[in-house]
């Protein structure tokens, strides 16, 4: 039976995200395949000192990597995530090769992890970036609005996020998508609570959607709401983290979504940066910044399981 990576593990208290490149040469790429084979047990490791932690580690391989350090065929849908370029903002693709997204309810335990995959990659990789998270007040981003509420539970996750027969060479994979945004704090803070809710498309006390007649057609909410022809509304599962550092005035937001068909998020980046029609684009984007992108493919616990082998 095909087990995947903690693609589905619940929202966590701690995260520590980590994008790196590889250096050239092959022995840099065997290298790195070798640490991806050992990652499973590295994770059981450091995660034995607080069992009830949750430590996970899930990580992606991006397309121009993925060919370096396997052979064989290529997942279907991999490829770089490509530059979305609004009227006014635009979504960008940034170096990355693999990344690693850690996950606990204590942020030691993510430091102590992402410590061990860097050393054991020194000399073969390098980080460009890292990002720790945390889980604001309940489960809110930095902008007052509860993250995370329209991902879907039980079977609908899976569907959502991991791939099925449709590529059975890779089944029980998932796609990736992470994106670094800064947020303009002081901006948004001027902004009333109505102006800010018809932003998101949701009460921020309460959480509570607000009509879709009730709030423009920029809104988040329903730019990102994405449905096929027939009306189907297709889902991803997010696990989003704040991020930041009072002393920088640095306030963010680190997307990261997962989906069993990448073109489901990337849909929603084009309704958001360029709009739906063009120029109805999501005015979240006035007080936040996408600084990173990148696209990468999670093969399953047991493709990794096999590199140990």
């Amino acid at each position: 039976m095909i087990e995947p990576q903690a693609v589905l593990a619940p929202l966590s208290r701690a995260a520590f995200v980590l994008v790196v490149t590889i250096d050239d040469g092959a022995d840099a790429a065997a290298r790195t395949r070798d640490l991806c084979g050992d990652l499973p047990g590295l994770v059981r490791s450091v995660g034995f000192r607080d069992l009830e932690a949750q430590l996970s580690c899930v990580v992606g391989f991006g397309a121009a990597a993925w060919s370096r350090i396997f052979d064989g065929p290529k997942p279907a849908r991999l490829h770089a995530l490509p530059l979305i370029r609004g009227a006014k903002h635009e979504a960008v693709s940034t170096p990355g090769d693999l990344v690693f997204h850690i996950r606990a309810t204590r942020p030691d335990l993510c430091f102590e992890l992402a410590t061990q995959i860097l050393s054991r990659l020194d000399g073969a990789a390098m980080a460009v970036d890292e990002t720790q998270g945390f889980r604001f007040f309940d489960f809110r981003d930095l902008l007052g609005y509860v993250d995370g509420t329209e991902n879907p539970t039980g079977p609908a996750s899976v569907q959502a996020a991991l791939i099925g027969s449709e590529d059975p060479d890779f089944e029980g994979g998932s796609y990736l998508v992470v994106q670094k945004y800064l947020h303009d704090l002081a901006a948004w803070n001027t902004l009333s609570v109505e102006q800010q809710n018809n932003i998101i498309g949701r009460d921020k006390l309460s959480n509570v959607e607000l009509d879709d007649d009730a709030i423009p057609s920029s809104a988040h909410r329903l730019l990102t709401t994405i449905k096929d022809a027939d009306g189907t509304e297709h889902k991803i599962m997010r696990d989003n983290m704040p991020f930041g550092s009072p002393a920088k005035g640095e306030f963010g937001t680190y997307f990261i979504g997962y989906a069993a068909r990448p073109s489901v998020i990337e849909q929603m980046l084009r309704n958001m940066f360029i709009g739906d029609p063009a120029g109805n684009y999501d005015r979240i984007l006035d007080f936040s910044r996408a600084v990173t992108g990148n696209l990468f493919f999670v093969p399953s616990k047991t493709f990794l399981d096999a590199l140990g082998d």
